[in-house]
């Protein structure tokens, strides 16, 4: 049963109450004040290129009525080279929408080869700048290294998940930041979890849900099968108390749930009910609350496959080819998952509205092994396949990058680094359940000042649909 059909849940509808902080009081606030984003944030790296040139932060022009419409209009390059620029956050977002004075106004921004953590000042949107960095010897004090996701959390602090400890062994754990920039600790006990990937948290609920991927010295190489057969790779869930900082329950996915990647709760700050994307085994998870808990903490927990990517025979392939759902992301108004087959090359749209019974809604093609090669009649061909999701907050316009990680990159679609990423877009139709690529929007990654860049995480200036969470 969703939280919809539950009498007792407040679903999160909103009478447009005055705010002071950040971001925006409800999800359906989120919908109805938002502007169609004009700018877009992306991250650009050149690590595993033949570019040698620092990563950077990309601003790219949305506004369809400007003349330099899916550019790049201006780049803030971090000082050092070598920093893998993977996922990147927000200081504030609407879980701090009550907290007077707080801006959303500065990116963290972390290296997930480095453990360099910078922080971009955005008080001008169109030209950011670099305000300060934290050194990776302040984050391998606390025995935590390979920054992933970054979740501003309520009243200014901001979590990011670590992958490894100071080693680039596990375990891994969660980084903390107060609202000064500064390494505040741990935000978890040591010895919690083992392997660590993305996490979301429900406030409201009392809970978090942190997923897997694998030690930073196994992924960094590149894929390796054996490391899946010798277990190196991840396959659970763990529910935390989010309050208390402590793990409740592990779910074991077993083998159809092999690197459980992005995880994403729905948006109704009441639901306990979600979505994470197993990469490897190709299936979509619907976890959800099975019974409450008497008292402050979160109840026990049930995670079902409820979406099954087959894999498909490729000549080149000695084996079938696995879809690869490396990402995706619940529009706000909770009725609609979309996730990228990152090998099979399609974006898929589900209608979730059920969420114990997601229906296949439409899809569109665009690169991978699959796909065509130029889906875009007289533009550039696109090496890699839809990966990084974004969309926008009315759930009219899907974006997509194409760069998972580069030595993967590498591996899968070695012409992704060196005639760069693509970032594309399909137009969005809610209403009937429709998506269709936008012919008319292509950002080459290709054409670049010092070369062809992979691009991978995107941000909008003023919230979206995979960073802010409601208390």
């Amino acid at each position: 049963m969703s939280d919809a059909d539950d009498p007792s849940a407040d679903v999160g509808t909103h009478d447009h109450q005055h705010h002071e902080g950040p971001g925006y009081s409800t999800p359906q606030a989120a919908i109805e004040e938002s502007t169609p984003e004009r700018l877009a944030y992306v991250m650009g790296l050149y690590v595993g290129t033949d570019v040698d040139a620092p990563d950077f932060l990309a601003v790219v022009d949305l506004d369809p009525n400007s003349e330099s419409y899916c550019e790049v209009v201006d780049r803030v390059e971090m000082p050092n080279r070598g920093d893998e620029l993977h996922h990147f956050g927000w200081n504030a977002c609407s879980s701090s929408c009550h907290v007077e004075g707080l801006e959303r106004r500065h990116l963290v921004i972390p290296g997930q080869r480095s453990s360099r953590i910078h922080v971009v000042d955005t008080k001008d949107r169109r030209n950011p700048e670099l305000q300060t960095v934290i050194e990776p010897e302040e984050v391998f004090e606390h025995d935590l290294s390979a920054p992933h996701t970054v979740h501003c959390i309520p009243d200014g602090k901001i979590v990011l998940s670590m992958l490894g400890d100071a080693d680039g062994e596990l375990p891994g754990g969660f980084l903390e930041l107060n609202d000064d920039f500064e390494v505040a600790g741990r935000w978890d006990p040591p010895g919690e979890i083992g392997m660590n990937y993305d996490y979301w948290y429900q406030p409201r609920r009392n809970v978090m849900i942190s997923s897997e991927w694998a030690a930073p010295e196994t992924y960094y190489p590149g894929f390796d099968l054996e490391d899946v057969e010798a277990g190196k790779y991840g396959r659970k869930l763990n529910v935390w108390n989010w309050e208390e900082g402590t793990v409740e329950q592990t779910i074991d996915l077993g083998e159809e749930g092999l690197i459980p990647l992005e995880v994403r709760f729905l948006h109704s700050p009441v639901s306990t009910h979600g979505f994470v994307g197993a990469a490897l085994s190709s299936n979509v998870f619907h976890f959800y609350e099975e019974s409450a808990e008497s008292g402050s903490g979160p109840g026990e927990f049930s995670a079902d496959k409820v979406i099954d990517v087959e894999a498909r025979d490729h000549d080149d392939w000695d084996m079938p080819v696995p879809g690869l759902v490396t990402d995706l992301l619940v529009s706000m108004d909770d009725r609609y998952l979309f996730f990228s087959n990152w090998l099979h090359g399609d974006v898929r749209m589900y209608d979730v509205s059920d969420p114990d019974n997601p229906r296949l809604a439409d899809r569109v093609w665009a690169g991978g092994h699959f796909g065509p090669r130029h889906p875009i009649d007289g533009e550039r061909a696109v090496h890699g396949g839809p990966q990084m999701l974004q969309l926008s907050l009315d759930g009219e316009r899907l974006y997509w990058t194409t760069s998972l990680f580069s030595s993967w990159d590498e591996q899968f679609y070695p012409d992704e680094g060196a005639e760069g990423s693509v970032m594309l877009k399909a137009d969005v139709d809610p209403r009937r359940g429709t998506m269709e690529l936008d012919e008319e929007f292509l950002v080459d990654f290709g054409e670049l000042p010092h070369g062809p860049a992979r691009a991978h995480e995107i941000r909008w200036p003023d919230g979206d649909c995979t960073s802010d969470v409601w208390q």
